[in-house]
């Protein structure tokens, strides 16, 4: 095993950079998206490059490596977006929020990857390569687990009840791989492209994640319904969908085996230490506490682990409300499609309004106009129990309505978004770039992450439903149970969703007197007090 700190291996020492192609995913949303994500590559090659070689000369010589590249991020994507599609269909399955909650866990890994992405970058095999000594293990690991819960998950998912602990911890161990890989596969992208086109390694992290994530999301929720196949795809109609998840899990399980031993045993890695040099594994961790123990650091990285509160009832509740309303799944996880135009549009008009000084500007004068629909999210669900004319069926003013205040949610969400990752290259280090970005992009997503667990934690106990004959309280599902047993229904009096919108509302606007000045305080510091070197 080579290590980074030990020179017999032949390494040597870098200007820190953990993660040089690094993506931000957005923060939950209310309804299911492609998560189309803004790379920013923090190295720049144009000094090495020769200016007078063709641009579609260079690009033709590395089409196949930008291909496989391509391929590698869409198998990244495939066990997010089955992991994006899992609360819907648990939500189906009428499984309780709290449940929900502990499914939420399954995201974390892609938000603190950081923790073990040194080791990543500085431990491997010599002789088999760098990024291949984690890639081709890890992507077995997930082809494994895959075929594997493939046969389980009739058992998992239950009949009566699902076992929503056990599903929690295989889709961790399963993020938690694709986030290893995602290192891997990052790292590797820039000894894989040549100096000309290491440029479209954002590109095809980009594409790549968001296809993947469109197969195990979108695609598969829709294949999965049987009303969906039956209305569209069948002429004659069958109670299951034409997929089943234990059947997508299985193909997936064989084409992760079956592309990692391409790989492994046909594509070689290239050694080129100057584009991709190395770091001790202790120099790494001592230059993050370096960053972390900044005061301008501090104070910025408490704004980020608290802003985001007040969006959480909205984005983590809204989609499974209007599910357990009667919306059919495979419909809601359709509105990702006439999403993506409007998300490819939005960064770059966007960005134009950022390249300023004041980058966060921008940010404070979206952030209200976010909080302002978290009660228009909450007025759209109270409006779907009331707008079906039939148990389950709605009327198409009721999606046009609800896809167009989701666009405009877009609007907003993308204007934070771009401002803040503005923001994170304007105040990073450029001697230690990718480590800088990665650590303010880490802080960013579990300041996203654990408002939406919490959120969804609370909801049930701030809900109240009463048994109608009884009047005993249905506080359980084994509560609800007995109360159905006795031939009666449980009523919702209190719903916890709308308790939970309306804490966020008055937290939005409170946290946004406390914490305005200081953030506009933040955006004009000079750039020595972002520095650590």
């Amino acid at each position: 095993m080579a290590n980074a700190n030990n020179s017999a291996t032949g390494t040597r020492k870098r200007g820190m950079n953990v993660a040089s192609v690094e993506h931000t995913d957005l923060e939950a949303e209310p309804f299911p998206h492609i998560p189309w994500s803004a790379s920013i590559d923090e190295r720049r090659f144009h000094d090495d490059v020769d200016e007078k070689e063709p641009k579609e000369s260079a690009l033709k010589t590395d089409l196949r490596n930008i291909l496989l590249l391509i391929f590698l991020y869409i198998l990244q994507g495939i066990p997010l977006g089955l992991a994006g599609s899992i609360p819907m269909l648990l939500q189906s399955r009428k499984v309780t929020y709290t449940q929900q909650a502990m499914f939420s866990f399954v995201y974390w890994p892609f938000s603190i990857k950081l923790l073990w992405a040194p080791l990543v970058d500085s431990l491997y095999v010599s002789w088999f390569g760098r990024r291949k000594t984690w890639l081709i293990p890890t992507q077995y690991l997930i082809g494994l687990f895959m075929m594997v819960l493939s046969y389980r998950i009739k058992d998992i998912m239950g009949q009566a009840s699902v076992d929503v602990f056990f599903l929690t911890v295989i889709f961790f161990m399963l993020n938690f791989l694709a986030a290893t890989q995602d290192i891997a596969v990052d790292g590797w992208a820039l000894t894989m492209l040549s100096r000309q086109n290491v440029g479209w390694a954002s590109t095809c992290n980009t594409v790549g994640q968001t296809a993947g994530y469109f197969l195990g999301n979108v695609l598969f929720l829709a294949l999965e319904s049987a009303d969906f196949c039956n209305n569209y795809l069948r002429w004659v109609p069958q109670k299951e969908g034409i997929v089943t998840l234990g059947s997508f899990l299985y193909f997936w399980g064989i084409v992760f085996f079956a592309t990692t031993t391409v790989v492994g045993l046909l594509k070689p890695e290239r050694v080129d230490p100057d584009v991709d040099p190395e770091q001790g594994i202790v120099d790494t961790y001592k230059t993050l506490l370096n960053v972390i123990r900044l005061p301008s650091v501090m104070s910025y990285a408490l704004i980020l682990l608290t802003a985001k509160f007040t969006f959480a009832a909205a984005d983590a509740l809204t989609g499974l409300k209007l599910i357990e309303s009667g919306m059919p799944k495979e419909r809601l996880a359709l509105f990702a499609v006439p999403m993506v135009p409007v998300q490819i549009i939005l960064p770059l008009m966007i960005s134009k309004y950022t390249h300023g000084p004041r980058p966060m500007d921008v940010w404070l004068k979206a952030y209200p106009y976010r909080v302002l629909l978290g009660p228009v999210y909450a007025a759209v669900v109270l409006w779907s129990y009331s707008v079906q004319p039939t148990p389950g069926e709605f009327p198409w003013y009721f999606y046009v309505v609800t896809l167009s205040v989701y666009a405009l949610h877009q609007v907003f969400v993308y204007m934070v978004f771009v401002a803040q990752m503005a923001f994170h290259a304007k105040i990073s280090d450029p001697i230690i770039g990718g480590t800088y970005m990665t650590l303010l992009n880490t802080v960013a997503n579990l300041g996203g992450n654990w408002p939406s667990t919490l959120c969804l934690w609370l909801v049930d106990r701030l809900t109240y439903k009463y048994c109608d004959s009884t009047g005993d309280q249905c506080s359980s599902k084994e509560m609800e149970k007995i109360c159905s047993e006795a031939g009666s229904t449980c009523t919702t009096y209190i719903d916890g969703y709308y308790i939970l919108t309306a804490v966020c509302f008055v937290v939005g606007f409170s946290w946004l007197a406390w914490r305005r000045n200081k953030l506009r305080q933040l955006d004009s510091l000079p750039e020595s007090a972002w520095k650590c070197t």
